[in-house]
């Protein structure tokens, strides 16, 4: 029997008919980016990538200007986040801030490691010399918060402090990163291509023998491209500009959910936390209308929906349905 520990917990695919419209992703509802989509059409799916990647490390890692043997690609963030689990040479304590991201978690248990799961920022820095391995989503999913103290954590790691930049490249004003934390990168969110799986990890040290715990070929030539694709310019171009708009779209969701007397708490990305009560009772009747959000219960936010910022026409259909909802149950 699957240990429900282990089960994996994801908010966007339910198993159930495709919905109207999915605020459960965190994906950019402007994409896909017409750039990355043309490396796609470029990629010939006969052939087998380069089994070392050669090309792909170096051109990222000349991009973020370290050295090439610092440079890691995978089949998106879980799977780096898993392998890292695995690397974990001291087989010491995973660290985490709750309520976040499932697979950190998830990845310790996989490999009964020690987890300390601290609820508060001082628990954390407290934990954080104990730990081998210390996981940060910037900003966190699915509260949307920045820490702080990203400094002073990266000065007081006892092994890797891994700063997960998910939904970073989506933030409204990016800060720079500490010098010394490790970095996760999973491009495909900020392109709206979540479809193709790929992702890569900066880390101070070579990475070498890292690369050496993934599978043969984990990275497909799709996977590739879209991590090709996100280095040119013309990509970041059409990233900055859908940007603006998605600011625009989850205010203007954030200020529609107020209006309904609902207390929100925004990102400085693409999405959003608002309670509504029996969050999960809620999700299940707008998904009976054919919209699809994130149940925050998971993250042990019972009373909360994550929404990510979409098109009017279906913010106007999630807040015509979410009055509907809240009214016959009132």
């Amino acid at each position: 029997m699957l240990d429900d520990a282990l089960r994996p917990i994801h908010g966007g695919p339910d198993g159930g008919p495709e919905p109207l419209y999915d605020f459960s992703t965190n994906a950019n509802a402007l994409g896909p980016n017409p750039v990355i989509l043309e490396y796609l059409r470029q990629a010939d799916p006969s052939r087998y990538p380069d089994p070392l990647y050669h090309r792909t490390h170096r051109l990222l890692a000349e991009a973020h200007g370290v050295p090439e043997s610092h440079v890691a690609v995978g089949t998106g963030t879980s799977e780096l986040i898993h392998r890292l689990a695995r690397w974990n040479p001291l087989r010491g304590p995973i660290l985490l801030l709750k309520p976040t991201f499932s697979e950190y978690a998830r990845a310790a248990r996989a490999l009964d490691l020690p987890l300390f799961e601290a609820g508060s920022p001082e628990e954390f820095l407290r934990l954080l010399p104990r730990s081998s391995l210390a996981f940060l989503c910037v900003p966190n999913n699915p509260t949307g918060e920045v820490y702080p103290f990203l400094e002073e954590a990266a000065q007081r790691a006892g092994g890797a402090l891994v700063l997960d930049l998910a939904y970073y490249p989506l933030m409204e004003k990016p800060f720079p990163l500490p010098q010394g934390a490790w970095r996760l990168y999973s491009p495909n969110k900020a392109h709206g291509l979540t479809g193709i799986r790929a992702g890569y990890l900066l880390a101070p040290i070579d990475l070498t023998p890292f690369r050496h715990l993934a599978p043969s070929w984990p990275v497909s030539v799709y996977g590739e491209a879209l991590l090709l694709g996100h280095l040119d310019p013309e990509a970041q171009g059409w990233l900055e500009e859908s940007k603006k708009e998605l600011i625009r779209l989850r205010r203007l969701l954030a200020q529609g959910l107020r209006e309904l007397g609902l207390p929100v708490r925004e990102s400085p990305a693409n999405f959003l936390l608002v309670r509504v009560g029996q969050a999960t009772e809620v999700a299940r009747r707008l998904r009976e209308k054919g919209i699809r959000v994130r149940d925050a219960t998971s993250f042990d936010l019972p009373e909360w929906l994550r929404l990510s910022a979409q098109k009017e026409e279906a913010i106007e259909a999630l807040l015509a349905a979410l009055a509907e909802t809240l009214a016959a149950r009132a």
